[in-house]
């Protein structure tokens, strides 16, 4: 252990015990300050990898109208993007409560919208005089969606090359084959 410490010395480095139970002690030479940069650094990093899922809530009524539905559930797609949880809540008031199953429909149909983004984690069930439903947003999901966007605008973007070239393959004077 002392010829250890004067190596140590010789270096300028410390001696750094790294198990005392051992039988000799196991020791290591080492800067020890800059390991306690290193491994803050490497804490430091790893915080910020790490995401927070939050859980958003998106309400609905059993009435609702085409529109807000429609723009009630471009917002529960743009938190799904964002990787927040969505918690869709149906509200019943007064005698709607005889009628769970349009609430079911409601949330049913929100799935389906966002069945490209999410993948549905807690089944719908009534609760009180909510129904509720929880949406986690789906990474695989997503990426399917986006490679099929891609492939449709790749299409798209052969069908209108195709036209342009019948178009100027037709005769100058035949209007028909142009349009």
């Amino acid at each position: 252990m002392p010829e250890a410490l004067a190596t140590a010395r010789d270096l300028d480095l410390d001696l750094v015990e790294v198990a005392d139970k051992a039988d000799p002690p196991v020791c290591r030479i080492m800067d020890y300050g800059k390991y306690k940069y290193e491994a803050a650094q490497k804490a430091k990093e790893s915080r910020r990898k790490s995401t927070n899922v939050s859980i958003k809530e998106m309400k609905y009524r059993p009435k609702i109208g085409a529109g807000d539905f429609d723009t009630k559930t471009r917002k529960v797609e743009k938190f799904l993007g964002e990787g927040h949880k969505v918690k869709v809540t149906i509200m019943f008031r007064g005698r709607e409560m005889a009628h769970p199953e349009l609430g079911k429909r409601i949330l049913d149909h929100v799935a389906e919208v966002v069945a490209h983004t999410a993948r549905v984690e807690v089944v719908p069930k009534l609760d009180g005089r909510n129904m509720v439903m929880v949406l986690a947003p789906d990474k695989r999901a997503q990426a399917a969606h986006a490679a099929a966007q891609k492939r449709d605008a790749d299409e798209q973007a052969e069908l209108g090359d195709g036209a342009a070239v019948a178009a100027s393959e037709a005769p100058p004077g035949d209007t028909a084959a142009a349009s």
